[in-house]
């Protein structure tokens, strides 16, 4: 064991060594960058800029090459980061987020003040002070630049094959940690039998966000085949989504406003009646005072992020009261109807959860 002991520290020990020499090599490769940009080569070959010419020639990223450009245009700014950078004492990414910050304050920059931060910090605590320093230096430059992120912000909806909704946005600081701040406490695990990792608890939770912890205003169109989950029955149809299944229109309609629309032979609309809550509001404040959380055991989601569920379904001839009625949160909602898990209510109001059976198939007979 203390060999073990041993050759691990080893290990560790060569680690850093060696990416110290990395950063050695990352610095010498920003100085070549900057000798080639100043001679006229880059241009000379033809292309548009370094950050090009570095990309297709040195297999590097946008950012990456971004790097070794500011650290080489600004190593003179910066001799003795770069002497305590050659002793172990800072990485070659502290060089980095020194480089760019000479890039944006210009005259202003003071090495001695960064490098007290850098010795201090973490690259990415560095990064975060640079930014404090480079709004003391210059908030309005500073404020130009964060509007600038503000305008060029962008979110994209596409719909994959599977229907699926692919998002694919950037925002700006300020708006991104508004969003941060409203996904966190929804992206919580609800129980310690919650075994979904982060993306997916942020994908339920900007779910959850969007209804403004309400079922959401959706529009299904589905028969009342499709509703009982009878055989044969067609897919239940929504806006903005392929065919949804029977067990998610069961779900849905638990806690909803139903509309009856009366369609001629030839589907023509000849009657729409008035839309009316499942479970009313009288019912609905009882339900929450009752429960005050998601009744699943283990989990405390509040009232108002929870629907409610009917234990024998309305559409089976469940009542719409108190006795038929538990709090769910919409994770455990979606397991009890798409993922086949049961609740029970007992006399005395206990809940208690049943997991899917597992089914195998029928023996197989003789060959």
């Amino acid at each position: 064991m203390l060999q073990s002991a041993v050759s691990n520290q080893e290990i560790a020990q060569e680690l850093v060594f060696l990416e110290h020499q990395i950063s050695l090599l990352q610095l010498e490769a920003s100085m070549l960058v900057a000798e080639l940009d100043s001679s006229g080569f880059l241009e000379d070959a033809g292309y548009n800029s370094p950050t090009d010419w570095l990309r297709f020639n040195c297999h590097l990223t946008d950012k990456v090459a971004g790097d070794r450009i500011q650290v080489g245009e600004h190593l003179a700014e910066m001799p003795m980061s770069v002497d305590y950078m050659r002793d172990g004492q800072i990485g070659y990414s502290h060089i980095s987020v020194m480089a760019r910050t000479a890039e944006a304050v210009g005259k202003s920059f003071d090495e001695r003040k960064l490098l007290g931060l850098a010795l201090d910090l973490t690259p990415g605590k560095f990064y975060y002070k640079s930014l404090h320093y480079r709004h003391s230096v210059d908030p309005k430059a500073y404020a130009e630049e964060q509007s600038e992120q503000a305008i060029n912000h962008h979110l994209s909806l596409s719909m994959g094959e599977d229907g699926h909704l692919l998002i694919n946005g950037v925002l700006d600081p300020v708006g991104g940690a508004a969003v941060r701040s409203a996904l966190e406490p929804l992206a919580q695990k609800s129980g310690a039998h919650d075994d979904r990792m982060l993306p997916q608890r942020y994908a339920d939770a900007l779910v959850e966000l969007a209804s403004a912890g309400k079922p959401a205003t959706l529009q299904v169109t589905a028969s009342i085949e499709t509703l009982k989950g009878l055989a044969g029955a067609a897919a239940g149809e929504m806006e903005f989504s392929l065919p949804i299944s029977s067990t998610a229109i069961q779900r849905m309609a638990c806690d909803c406003s139903v509309t009856r629309v009366l369609l001629s032979q030839e589907s023509l609309v000849i009657d729409v009646g008035r839309s009316k809550r499942v479970i009313g509001g009288a019912i609905r404040k009882a339900l929450a005072m009752r429960d005050g959380h998601c009744r699943w055991p283990g989990c405390e989601r509040p009232a108002s992020r929870c629907d409610g569920h009917h234990l024998t379904h309305w559409i089976e001839g469940g009542p719409t009261d108190l006795n038929n009625l538990v709090l769910l949160c919409r994770r455990h909602h979606r397991m009890v109807h798409e993922g086949g898990w049961q609740v029970i209510k007992y006399e005395d109001g206990q809940i208690s959860t049943i997991a899917p059976t597992v089914t195998f198939g029928l023996p197989r007979g003789p060959d």
